[in-house]
């Protein structure tokens, strides 16, 4: 009897220590042990999509098949490759041609279906993200998409292909192949976005490529991808047309149900914007997106729209204002100083020129993540966000944590306060008017470059002549002159790549979920590094620690938090003039292009037109 209960216990001991065994061995085994295979994925939470879902609830999956929308673009193209920075493509090959491994839904700050792949899986501290590929994928010309052809695109791309590839890339430590269907990718930093940015890049066919050097542009390469779209007509430079392949692999993937309605979607360019107006008011092109709020409540009285053959369609959305005015090179020893680029606020009458420019219709950025949760608050900084900022309390600018509003003018021409108060912070900083000049401590006049892109392409270069035009005038009774130049596009992107300037346009678009790229817009790796967007030429920790906090956020609170208090050092920071913003997108088109009813709360961009409109006669 001894010996049986012996034997019993000695047999319990081993599964015991079995157990233990096989528990530590779970505890000790990386996180990908625990994780699952899911339909999505979001940036925090859980997709708002169930794993069943049918379409996207802004697409309408009834929409019939057919009909063509054309737009008009401004300039020319001479390139049919999209993913490298010589040349200049069309930008629908990319959007109709090429898909990625994910699919981003605009009714979502960050959230991503199943494209290209059935089932994405990630651990819960995201260090590495695996992509299951639908065995039905297909490229246009009927061959399979295969696990190697999406590790040569994103190896490709992110060595060789444009830079814009490259962040993300650097920080994958490793690549691999995990099954007939599988791809996974491990990650050497903490950022909790790079699960998602791997679902979002373009696979190409890697046995198009062989035998061509990818940093090549040109038209010796038409690009095969696996999208809805074909290339079908090109005219150099002048007109691409991609046509619907009736033999899409993804009609009935839920991510596509309801989109890629039309026959054919044509781009015909034209030499600038005003023309590319005029041909929509003749009929040569059928949809055109305005951006002017002046333009549009005065020039659409032409007879299409009196006869109802053409509609106005406004799109309102929830998206951060952004940046957009004159920013600030700090690069530039003239504007090194805060106080210097308050007085440079101060003396842009910002209320006179809206009014004159645009009606005072559109609202003004008052910060870069303004009109939406993320924006800044204007009192003094609190709770979450003032223990983020508080550490750097020596080093960052006044208003970051006591708060900042944008000075407002009285609306006249003249706009005495403002400038008075600007004459101030000059003498303040080392500056005084004598003789009808501004002047430094030695004597040498107080001046700088406003470098901008000529007109005729775009409303924004426009709209940018304008407003510096009657900036001058204010400035002018500061005793300061600046010299403007206006250059073609190309030497205009050859001296921002540079930060060749004083102080010029800006316009930059943010989203509801900011993250990796805000380092290419103001990391203080820019300051220094040619071709990145921080124009203004920053390079502060407390900035760079906010980005960080951002990205390592694992809560909705934390990141908002981050994002507000980034907000406050941009602003604080005096870089740009902000000008005004529009809550809502502004599209004229013909009568029988139609949309869902249900709008996407991210508005009317990327992702809405032409994706889900479809022709009804």
């Amino acid at each position: 009897m001894t010996g049986l209960i012996s034997g019993r216990m000695a047999r319990l001991s081993r599964l015991i220590t079995a157990a233990c065994l096989a528990a530590c061995a779970t505890l000790a085994a990386p996180d990908f042990a625990r994780a699952e295979p899911a339909h999505g994925i979001a940036m925090y939470g859980a997709p708002a999509l169930p794993q069943d879902f049918v379409a996207l609830p802004y697409a309408n999956p009834d929409a019939p098949k057919g009909g063509t929308i054309i737009f008009g673009e401004a300039g020319s193209f001479d390139s049919l490759h999209p993913w490298i920075r010589k040349g200049t493509a069309p930008w629908g090959i990319g959007q109709h041609v090429a898909e990625t491994l994910m699919g981003r839904s605009i009714d979502e700050p960050f959230t991503l279906y199943g494209l290209l792949a059935e089932s994405i899986e990630v651990p819960d501290d995201r260090s590495w993200v695996e992509f299951t590929l639908r065995p039905e994928a297909r490229f246009s010309d009927g061959s399979p998409v295969t696990v190697e052809d999406v590790m040569w695109s994103y190896e490709t791309l992110g060595t060789i292909g444009h830079p814009r590839y490259y962040s993300a890339w650097q920080q994958v430590e490793s690549m691999e192949q995990t099954g007939p269907r599988s791809v996974r990718f491990t990650f050497s930093t903490d950022n909790r976005e790079l699960a998602l940015l791997m679902g979002m890049r373009p696979i190409l066919k890697k046995a198009q490529w062989e035998g061509h050097d990818f940093t090549v542009s040109g038209f010796d390469v038409t690009p095969i991808g696996s999208g809805p779209y074909v290339i079908d007509r090109v005219e150099r430079g002048r007109v691409i047309s991609f046509k619907r392949d009736p033999d899409y692999w993804g009609a009935d993937v839920p991510f596509m149900r309801g989109q890629a309605n039309f026959d054919e979607i044509r781009y015909e360019y034209f030499g600038d914007g005003d023309v590319v107006f005029e041909a929509f008011k003749a009929g040569a092109i059928n949809t055109y997106r305005e951006f002017d709020p002046e333009k549009w409540a005065t020039q659409y009285d032409f007879p299409a729209v009196a006869r109802g053959d053409v509609v106005k369609s406004e799109f309102p959305n929830q998206l951060p204002s952004g940046i957009r005015g004159l920013v600030m090179n700090t690069r530039a020893p003239v504007f090194a100083d805060w106080r210097v680029r308050e007085a440079m606020i101060l003396a842009f009458n910002y209320e006179y020129i809206s009014e004159s420019l645009n009606g005072g219709r559109d609202p003004r950025i008052t910060s870069y993540f303004s009109n939406s949760e993320l924006g800044m608050s204007h009192g003094p900084a609190e709770g979450r966000v003032r223990e983020l900022l508080e550490p750097f309390a020596d080093q960052i600018p006044p208003g970051a944590l006591e708060g900042y509003s944008l000075p407002e003018g009285d609306g006249s021409i003249r706009n005495r306060r403002n400038i008075a108060r600007a004459m101030e912070l000059m003498e303040e900083a080392g500056y005084s008017a004598a003789d009808g000049t501004m002047r430094d401590a030695e004597g040498n006049p107080f001046t700088f470059e406003i470098v901008l892109a000529q007109s005729a392409a775009n409303y924004s270069a426009s709209a940018a002549q304008n407003m510096v035009d009657i900036y001058l005038q204010s400035l002018e009774r500061m005793g300061i002159r600046p010299k403007v130049t206006v250059i073609d596009s190309a030497q205009y992107t050859q001296r921002t790549d540079t930060y060749d300037f004083d102080m010029t346009f800006y316009v930059r678009v943010l989203s509801r979920s900011p993250g990796t790229e805000q380092r290419y817009y103001w990391g203080s790796a820019g300051r220094d590094e040619p071709r990145t967007l921080n124009y203004m030429g920053v390079a502060s920790p407390a900035i760079d620690a906010m980005i960080s906090a951002m990205l390592d956020a694992e809560s909705h609170e934390d990141f908002v938090a981050a994002v507000r208090a980034l907000d406050r050092l941009l602003m604080a920071g005096r870089y740009v003039i902000p000008v005004w913003y529009s809550g809502a997108s502004m599209i004229a088109h013909s009568a029988d292009l139609r949309y869902p009813d249900r709008l996407p709360s991210g508005g009317a961009f990327t992702g809405f037109q032409p994706d889900v409109w479809w022709h009804e006669d």
